[in-house]
């Protein structure tokens, strides 16, 4: 996919988004500040990147899936982007589970490894048990997972309440959704498509 398609079909600035949107949740839940720096959220890449991608992501999502190592590439290779992960599990309850699993996971400094392995999954429909294999397989202590999953429930909880809020509330039709600096790409893009987004990005950032 080319960036000129990109922008064409799925571009929207972020600003524009965010104005239009309502907010369904506790007060502040939709506002920009929440959504590119929730304390809650998982972050991952350079933690003063010039470029924010902020990924919604359901672990069920074949597309989200199938960007999954090219969006890690492009962190790896760019060295200047801070990526937000969005948990937003609305394509079954094990999506849920899925969710819950990973933001457990991040209690151990174990969240990356949990997503890489959830998203390495293949089906729509992944079993619990398929899943919790899959982060025993990545090295996370799941005894651990399973207490603080316990302790830090309401959090998580809290936390994916507010991710929903922000994509409904924003008008997302499904996952993925890639908020890429000041532009919205809603499309399961290849690392070329997503360089070509951040290249973007950067130009419309320097251009303010």
């Amino acid at each position: 996919m080319t960036l000129r398609r990109v922008a064409r079909l799925f571009a929207l600035g972020l600003v524009a988004v965010l104005a239009s949107a309502p907010s369904r949740a506790e007060p502040g839940a939709t506002s920009r500040e929440m959504i590119l720096a929730d304390p809650a959220a998982p972050v991952g890449g350079a933690k003063d990147g010039d470029v924010t991608i902020v990924a919604y992501l359901d672990y069920n999502c074949g597309f989200c899936k199938r960007s999954a190592p090219a969006l890690e590439k492009l962190v790896k290779t760019d060295g200047k982007i801070r990526l937000v992960y969005k948990d937003w599990p609305i394509l079954s309850e094990t999506s849920i589970v899925g969710a819950k699993l990973a933001l457990a996971a991040k209690y151990q400094g174990k969240y990356e490894d949990a997503h890489k392995a959830l998203m390495g999954l293949v089906g729509a429909k992944v079993p619990a048990e398929k899943m919790t294999a899959a982060l025993i397989s990545a090295g996370v202590d799941m005894t651990r997972l399973k207490a603080d999953g316990a302790a830090h429930n309401d959090e998580i909880t809290a936390l994916l309440k507010r991710n929903d809020a922000q994509a409904r509330g924003m008008l997302f039709q499904g996952t993925p959704v890639y908020l890429v600096g000041p532009l919205k790409v809603a499309a399961a893009l290849d690392y070329a498509g997503f360089r070509d987004a951040v290249a973007q990005a950067r130009e419309r950032q320097a251009t303010r």
